[in-house]
């Protein structure tokens, strides 16, 4: 059987750029699809990162002007991808994150730079190289929102759509009076195009418009039908939820793999797993911490946000603490988190480690060093960290929303009893809440049986992208054959 043609459009793919799980996602899901039978080629923004690692680049397509400039659409592969890149300087020849400028802000011309990439999208999908024409446009986030608009609207021939959200909480919304700038017919702006409540909301038209939503868990679907987590698209969710499909994120395995990662002070597997201990002596060592190997050590990788739940975790840090535990935590964002965090640091120096920033490779040893790994999330699509966690044995401690619901066993009475268990849930997102769950992490922790049984538990899970990509495929498939 042919394999399958399909392009997906996406702002960030790792190991090229990435600021989210997006990037993670973008970069792993085609590899695992393309053993589905299915050929992904990946639309990219031309950053320079992305130009960079470009491989075998040739020039595919020329736009005299496109929103505002000259462009190149080059086609290329990189890391094993089959990728094009808009290559558009006066859009993306900028360093630093894809999203904001120097001083933190996003940058003002956000709306033309992502339109541009949507446009692109849809002109592939409609056949602009010849000897290339995808079944189907995989569209990701808000940044590739607008894909769906300008088939829409653009009249001709038209592959069928599905748009993932990876967080309903980012949505591209912008003035109303940059329509005619973005290219699209006055009839667009209405509440069954891109209008959104006065404005342009790309994230809203690509929900309005794509033939199929997919989101990356089965509790996040369900959650944002509700106007708790809707974000004010509930309603446009409930009407369209027979389109809708929760399909949970995978990582990948090659990547994330304690036996193999180069990234560890010593390589461990489900059968060794006593030579954690080296690594969270290194951890300890990196951090500042004391070298307690008796110590409930807790990891956190995060953005640092309110929708991560940082300061629910700062609100509990002093039961963390008298519980005998330590803390090694990285991540950046939100200013005012970022010092809290330091602050908390200073205040407990040898018993909380914090670097503000982010470094992939350690990353990886606070996977493999840590004993337990903090995601206490107010709302988690899916997230990523806490299925590194259950292939590196470092067990998560979870807040029970969206993802982490579906991929954590509570180590509850009857987890326990039924030999399942595979972390700790806790709700609502409270600090109080968390601070529950840290007192019967750290009490199984003690009990050095129960504990290996939820680390092997962890361990044994299918967290690879197979079940999901044959999910997606299914999807493909579907959309395809109508």
């Amino acid at each position: 059987m042919p394999h399958l043609p399909v392009l997906s459009v996406a702002s960030e793919l790792y190991p090229l750029v990435k600021t989210g799980g997006l990037a993670d996602v973008a970069g792993a899901l085609p590899g695992a699809l393309r053993r589905e039978g299915i050929a992904v080629s990946t639309l990219l923004p031309g950053y320079p990162t992305v130009l960079g690692g470009l491989c075998r680049a040739e020039a595919a397509h020329d736009f005299a002007d496109l929103f505002g400039g000259p462009a190149r659409l080059l086609s290329g592969r990189a890391k094993g991808l089959d990728l094009f890149v808009l290559d558009a300087p006066h859009l993306y020849a900028r360093p630093g994150n894809p999203y904001l400028g120097p001083d933190g802000a996003d940058w003002p011309d956000n709306a033309l730079r992502f339109a541009a990439l949507s446009f692109v999208g849809a002109r592939l999908g409609q056949g602009l190289l010849p000897g290339y024409r995808p079944a189907a446009v995989h569209c990701h986030d808000w940044q590739a929102g607008l894909v769906p608009a300008f088939l829409h609207y653009g009249g001709g021939a038209r592959p069928d759509t599905v748009l993932t959200v990876h967080n309903l909480a980012f949505q591209g919304v912008f003035p109303a009076e940059l329509l005619p700038a973005l290219g699209l017919p006055d009839r667009a702006l209405h509440v069954d195009g891109v209008e959104f409540h006065g404005a342009i909301g790309f994230l809203k038209a690509g929900l309005r418009l794509a033939d199929r939503i997919t989101t990356v868990s089965p509790t996040y679907a369900s959650e944002i039908c509700s106007p708790e987590a809707g974000m004010g698209l509930d309603g446009l969710l409930r009407g369209r939820a027979d389109l809708l499909t929760g399909i949970l994120n995978g990582i990948d395995v090659d990547t994330w793999n304690p036996a193999t990662d180069p990234h560890l002070a010593a390589r461990y597997g489900a059968a060794d797993p006593a030579s954690r201990a080296a690594n969270k002596r290194a951890l300890q060592a990196r951090f500042g911490l004391a070298e307690l190997a008796d110590a409930p050590l807790f990891g956190l990788i995060s953005r640092l946000s309110w929708q991560k739940g940082v300061d629910l975790l700062l609100e509990a840090l002093s039961v963390l603490l008298a519980e005998g535990g330590q803390l090694a935590l990285l991540g950046a964002g939100d200013p005012a988190l970022e010092a809290a965090c330091a602050e908390a640091a200073a205040r407990a120096p040898g018993r909380v480690g914090c670097l503000i920033g982010y470094d992939e490779g350690l990353a990886h040893l606070i996977q493999a060093g840590s004993d337990a790994l903090l995601v206490p999330s107010r709302f988690e699509p899916c997230g990523l960290t806490q299925l590194c966690a259950l292939r590196y044995g470092a067990v998560p401690v979870v807040a029970r929303v969206g993802g982490l619901a579906d991929t954590v066993i509570d180590a509850n009475p009857a987890g326990l009893a039924a030999g399942a268990s595979t972390g700790v849930q806790f709700a609502p997102a409270t600090a109080t809440a968390l601070e529950y769950a840290i007192r019967r992490a750290t009490s199984l922790f003690r009990d050095r049986t129960t504990w290996a049984q939820i680390q092997a538990n962890g361990m044994a899970a299918d967290v690879s992208w197979a079940a999901p990509a044959r999910a997606y495929a299914v999807l493909l498939r579907e959309v395809t054959a109508r």
